[in-house]
């Protein structure tokens, strides 16, 4: 038996599903490296503000691995589990020593641009798939990230000038 017997979607659609979430899973578990380490090197006048940010932010991209894994599981895939697999499709590229929070945010902003673009494919094509979990979870992500994206531009931006 096979949860795509119980939850009607066609395997050939759900199979291309799989691997545009196995995509969005690497790139994930990359970010997730990243966030730790911006947590832990962050510096400057920031400190305080970012160090508990990226922590809540490294927490959030957990929970969408595992979200992701299991939704690839559902679909009859099985999640990619090795780093350096993850390191190999990555669209995401790994960084390290950033200790600087413009640099920081800027790799932020930009992966968060990455994911936006690569969940609404992936919201289409579920959507064509008839999956409408898979469209349900996208567009929960979408409408978290677009709103963070926002905050993170707003918090970056200063152009406050003393007359």
């Amino acid at each position: 038996m096979k949860t795509l017997d119980y939850i009607h979607l066609d395997a050939v659609a759900a199979g291309k599903v799989v691997e545009a979430l196995q995509q969005l899973l690497a790139d994930y578990q990359v970010f997730y490296t990243n966030l730790r380490g911006f947590h832990w090197n962050i510096k400057g006048h920031g400190f305080f503000v970012l160090h508990s940010k990226f922590e809540e932010m490294y927490n959030d991209a957990a929970e969408k691995v595992d979200e992701l894994a299991e939704r690839i599981l559902m679909l009859g895939g099985v999640p990619v589990n090795k780093f350096s697999e993850y390191l190999k499709v990555a669209k995401v590229k790994e960084v390290s020593g950033v200790s600087c929070a413009d640099e920081a945010l800027e790799n932020i902003l930009n992966t968060y641009g990455q994911f936006i673009a690569e969940e609404r494919k992936l919201l289409s094509l579920a959507s064509e798939s008839g999956d409408e979990a898979t469209v349900a979870l996208m567009s929960d992500y979408l409408k978290e990230q677009e709103k963070l994206v926002w905050m993170l531009v707003a918090y970056s931006s200063c152009d406050c000038k003393k007359s």
